[in-house]
């Protein structure tokens, strides 16, 4: 089955400044993938190529099939956008304003009674239908702005920021119906909030100063492992005897204040022994455990861990 959207070496520049740097990536039918970064990142560079709003400097964009410059009016017809910013017709009833984007986007009759009443009810707007759009609040106003995203049943679902502003009951509803997404429609949706984007996405993409630092980011963080141990015994004896436990790839000793470590941090590979056998091996070397547990590494760990790759190499 063909990706939904094809991403191959986009690049974009405003004059002297590089916005989106050679990015690649792939979006398949039915993945709910996140887009992580901090702003100025450019997500919403990238999402306004997507959308045919502006063209890339380099490289191309395909979305179901149609080229994003080439075929413009194709690829508007496959996306549904949601902006960060919720722009509605503030003059405009809610139910006046559904209807107008079911227009449109071609619904007519009783088509469009059907797509405006599914979305209303999916978006649990039935008490608001008759209100300007302009005296809703900053939650209803997002889901007014999905509801009609989600019109004509779009190939693929853009949202940038759908949680932003948003109070905490309001962001767990938005939350849980990105999720109820999964399968039925192909979603892209971009964020700097880590836990959020953890919650929603299947798979998140991690961009910084332009660059795609990785395509799952999810994936990476279940691929390792951090032991913490307190351990009593010299400190170049414990790093000798914990490197050469297989899997093991760093060692971090943690201080509080005194010269001896009071804690040892170990990134490793995943593997059912791998804390049996390290707490082995310092036994066995005379080195007394006084704590050992096993912490899963997760999305912040890994997204430091990539952002800091790019400076360190820059230093």
């Amino acid at each position: 089955m063909s990706p939904v959207v094809l991403a191959q070496h986009v690049t974009k520049w405003y004059g002297p400044r590089r916005a989106v740097n050679d990015v690649s990536f792939a979006v398949e039918p039915g993945e709910i993938v996140g887009l992580l970064g901090p702003n100025g990142s450019g997500k919403s560079t990238l999402f306004r190529i997507l959308c045919g709003y502006l063209a890339p400097s380099a490289g191309s964009m395909q979305v179901a099939g149609h080229d994003v410059v080439a075929e413009s009016m194709e690829v508007r017809r496959a996306i549904s956008y949601v902006p960060e910013d919720s722009p509605l017709y503030d003059h405009m009833r809610v139910v006046e304003f559904l209807r107008f984007m079911a227009n449109i986007k071609g619904l007519r009759g009783a088509t469009e009674n059907r797509a405006v009443a599914a979305a209303a009810e999916r978006l649990d707007l039935g008490g608001v239908m008759t209100m300007p759009t302009g005296k809703l609040s900053r939650g209803f106003r997002q889901r007014v702005s999905i509801a009609q995203a989600l019109l004509g049943e779009p190939k693929l679902l853009v949202l940038d920021e759908p949680t932003s502003g948003l109070d905490p009951h309001q962001v767990i509803a938005v939350r849980d119906l990105i999720r109820s997404l999964a399968g039925r429609h192909t979603v892209l949706l971009a964020s700097h909030v880590l836990p959020e984007i953890e919650k929603i996405a299947t798979r998140v993409m991690i961009l910084l100063d332009g660059r795609l630092l990785t395509g799952d980011a999810l994936e990476e963080s279940a691929g390792g492992v951090r032991i913490r141990l307190r351990a009593t015994g010299a400190e170049a004896a414990v790093r000798d005897i914990c490197g050469g436990v297989g899997g093991v790839r760093s060692i971090a000793a943690e201080h509080d204040g005194g010269s001896a470590p009071v804690r040892y941090v170990i990134e490793a590979e995943r593997r059912p022994s791998l804390a049996a056998d390290i707490v082995t091996a310092l036994v066995a070397g005379g080195i007394a455990i006084t704590e050992v547990s096993e912490v899963p590494h997760d999305l912040e760990r890994v997204f430091l861990d990539l952002t800091r790759r790019p400076a360190q190499a820059a230093a």
